[in-house]
């Protein structure tokens, strides 16, 4: 896998936007709950009273305020706060501004307005002025004053009780000496320590908002202001997620693609550079399955593997850590069984899914194979009447494929029911113990709601690492499947220092005894082939079926490599030259012709796009194709279908040779490329492209001896032997092998008339 992967630094820059991108989307998917949590609990409960510190308070409330401290609290809390004189200064202008409007008169010196602190500082002087606050909404209570008076005067005379009764709480400590003042503070402080910081601070906000209310602020306009900037806020952070996330699937999607492109190029011209060894090692349906099936495996896994790589890790841990820092860590066990559970889940499927994945390959390229050969041949299929036998045959391997794919689709549809069931008794576990916590006062309700985004945050990023682990090992083997062919080494390739041929020697082919044997096969095909072909000559080479003709003319262009002996061609072993150039000296036209779609000028120029048409028309000539050409609406512009399946076989053929005779090579190589051709289109042709090639080499392979009859040298094999080399006449005296085959096809008055025609 690792192997394909490092194909994506053609796209290193996209990638490095794409890890910035999702580094931001997972920052700001981070930040969402804190700012749920802060409107439930600032915004609804506190009033969008942020802190337990009045950012302004009367005189009056400040010295009932400190009433409940002691002296060097006192000093704490002045020293943070500062009476607003006549001339307010622009922070205190601001704050006024903020709470009691623009057009209001503050009388002087009746108001402190809260310095500009430092956030450290402003957590000291919340824990310091908490307690205080709470003491001093109680007194200002009048349920809670009530209580406190009654317990005041529990053991008192009647008329002293009534006394006490007709005065507020607050007078009432005002005037006790101080001794019983403090000690009375004391055990209220007492209780108030024994308190949960969570309740605490709510109570300290509700005193804070009562300060508010006496000095007229509008505090449901506060409210209103805290929870609309919080929510634009978050609608600022949801659209930059929105665009982060778009922004990263096209980029993504773009990456994929391009990673596709590489890698279908990179297969591609490996296979290009194929000999037919290696050509036998792949079948053509598992090469196409490799090109297509196993690189869109891979594009889809690369399309997620971004996001599971950089973006899951950074939610799952930041999200861990938000729930340690921001929330009661008590609950963290619960984050625990989620991913307990979903890698229990994932990992049971993943060990029943993962041996079928290989084998969903291996079904495709069998499916693949079985379509192939039922449409290449599907002549033959409907000749023998053969349509249902192979019909069974297909409805079997895609049946097998079905099997499999059912298979796996019913395991991998099992997950996301289960996930689901998992995540949501998560968050059912999660409101049943946070609602525990918040009746309790040890958390606040905007807490526990946070508490649930985070956890379904981690516990998503980790079934987003669950979903690429079952889809990696489907696209670790088609990595492996690509590689394959990728990493294939060629059996046929230059050598570092080539040879140039001999111009001397131009159009000579030489074997020296040769042999050759295919690749792990036990026998020789070929052994002991010595024999000549020079230029303005033709040599024929002909032989039952079976016995190498074929074999030998392959080794010319280097389709095999001799795997004994040396082969020439201009006097230099074809070994020692570069492939480019041996093959531009050789016109080579196959058993089967071959063409490609396009059109009938596409097909001849096909050595060189640029050639002129007389060329081309010329070529068409000496191949007796230009019958049928003009015969076409469009001539030499007629399409051609893939695999020239609108033409016949002789048109084929002719188009094939006019395709060689085109290029005008050195050397011509016709492997039975005649069979097709009536005898007088055969005897025309010959004749023709005895004028084209009076300086060429030309090597026929044929099993017509009327083809060869006129070869200044015929090639006799047998077995992979040559077992004569001579003229027509020559053989016919000499060769029982030749004769034999002569006379089969003709009769002895035919065999006298040299020529055949």
């Amino acid at each position: 896998m690792l192997k394909v992967l490092r194909n994506l630094k053609k796209s290193f820059w996209s990638v490095v936007v794409i890890v910035i991108l999702l580094c931001i989307q997972a920052s700001t998917d981070l930040a969402l709950p804190d700012y749920t949590s802060k409107i439930v609990n600032i915004g609804i409960q506190a009033g969008g009273i942020e802190t337990a510190i009045p950012d302004i308070i009367s005189k009056e409330d400040m010295d009932m305020l400190l009433i409940f401290t002691d002296n060097e609290k006192d000093k704490q809390i002045l020293d943070n706060y500062i009476l607003v004189g006549s001339k307010p200064t622009e922070h205190q202008k601001k704050i006024l501004d903020k709470y009691l409007g623009k057009n209001i008169d503050v009388e002087t010196d009746t108001i402190y307005v809260l310095k500009e602190i430092e956030e450290e500082q402003q957590d000291i002087l919340s824990k310091e002025i908490a307690g205080p606050l709470m003491e001093m909404a109680m007194v200002q209570n009048e349920e809670s004053a009530n209580q406190i008076k009654e317990q005041i005067t529990k053991n008192m005379p009647e008329t002293q009780k009534q006394y006490i009764q007709s005065q507020s709480l607050i007078e009432i400590i005002k005037s006790m000496p101080e001794e019983q003042r403090n000690q009375m503070l004391k055990e209220f402080t007492s209780k108030i320590d024994e308190m949960q910081d969570s309740i605490k601070e709510q109570a300290a906000i509700s005193s804070v908002k009562e300060i508010y209310k006496k000095l007229g602020v509008d505090t449901d306009k506060l409210q209103n202001n805290y929870i609309l900037m919080a929510g634009l806020q978050m609608l600022g952070i949801a659209s930059i997620t929105m665009i982060s996330a778009i922004s990263i699937m096209l980029l993504s999607s773009r990456v994929a693609a391009k990673l596709g492109k590489t890698l279908r190029d990179k297969v591609f011209e490996q296979v290009i550079r194929f000999s037919n060894k290696e050509l036998s090692e792949f079948s053509t349906a598992s090469l196409i399955t490799r090109s297509t099936n196993d690189i869109q495996q891979i594009q889809q896994l690369i399309t997620m593997l971004f996001r599971v790589v950089v973006y899951a890790p950074i939610i799952g841990i930041g999200g861990f850590i938000k729930v340690l820092t921001n929330s009661d860590n008590q609950m963290a066990w619960i984050i625990g069984v989620a991913i307990l559970a979903v890698l229990f889940i994932v990992g049971t499927l993943f060990m029943i899914v993962m041996p079928k994945f290989k084998r969903l390959q291996d079904l495709t390229d069998k499916l693949n194979q079985v379509a192939r050969e039922i449409l290449t041949g599907l002549s033959v299929i409907r000749a023998f009447h053969k349509e249902k036998k192979e019909e069974a045959r297909f409805e079997e391997a895609n049946e097998d494929l079905m099997k499999t794919n059912i298979f796996v689709n019913r395991a991998m549809s099992m997950m996301m029911p289960l996930l689901m069931f998992v995540m949501n008794s998560i968050m059912i576990l999660i409101v049943w113990v946070g609602g525990h916590n918040v009746e309790q006062g040890i958390m606040q309700v905007g807490d526990m709601m946070a508490f649930i985004q985070y956890t379904m945050q981690i516990v998503m990023a980790f079934l987003m690492i669950s979903m690429i682990s079952i889809m990696l090992p489907r696209a670790a083997v088609s990595a492996r499947r690509i590689n394959e062919v990728i990493e294939t080494e060629v059996s046929i390739k230059d050598k570092k220092e080539i040879k140039k041929f001999d111009s001397a020697k131009k159009g000579l082919v030489e074997f020296k005894n040769v042999s050759f044997r295919y690749p792990d096969a036990d026998t020789e095909i070929l052994s002991d082939i010595n024999f000549t072909a020079k230029p303005g000559e033709t040599t024929a080479i002909i032989g039952s079926t079976g016995s190498g003709k074929s074999t030998v003319v392959n080794l010319l262009p280097r389709f095999y490599d001799v795997t004994g002996g040396e082969l020439f061609i201009d006097g230099v072993n074809i070994k020692d030259v570069s492939q480019k150039a041996l093959r531009d000296i050789i016109g080579f036209v196959p058993q089967k012709g071959i063409l490609f779609s396009g059109t009938i000028e596409s097909n001849i120029k096909y050595a060189d796009e640029t050639m002129s048409d007389e060329r081309m028309k010329e070529a068409a000539e000496i191949a007796q194709a230009t019958e049928f050409i003009e015969d076409k609406d469009k001539k030499y512009k007629e399409p051609i279908s893939q695999g020239g399946s609108n033409v016949s076989g002789g048109q084929k053929q002719r188009l094939s040779i006019a395709r060689a005779i085109a290029k005008d090579p050195e050397i011509f190589v016709f492997d039975d490329s005649f069979s097709a051709l009536d005898f007088k289109t055969d005897s025309k042709l010959r004749e023709a492209l005895a004028d084209k090639t009076k300086n060429k080499t030309v090597i026929i392979v044929a099993q017509r001896i009327s083809t060869i009859m006129n070869a200044e040298k015929i090639i006799v094999l047998e077995e992979g032997k040559v077992v004569g080399i001579g003229t027509h006449e020559e053989l016919m005296k000499d060769n029982e092998t030749y004769r034999q085959i002569a006379l089969s096809q003709l009769s002895e008055e035919e065999l006298g008339k040299k020529g055949g025609n």
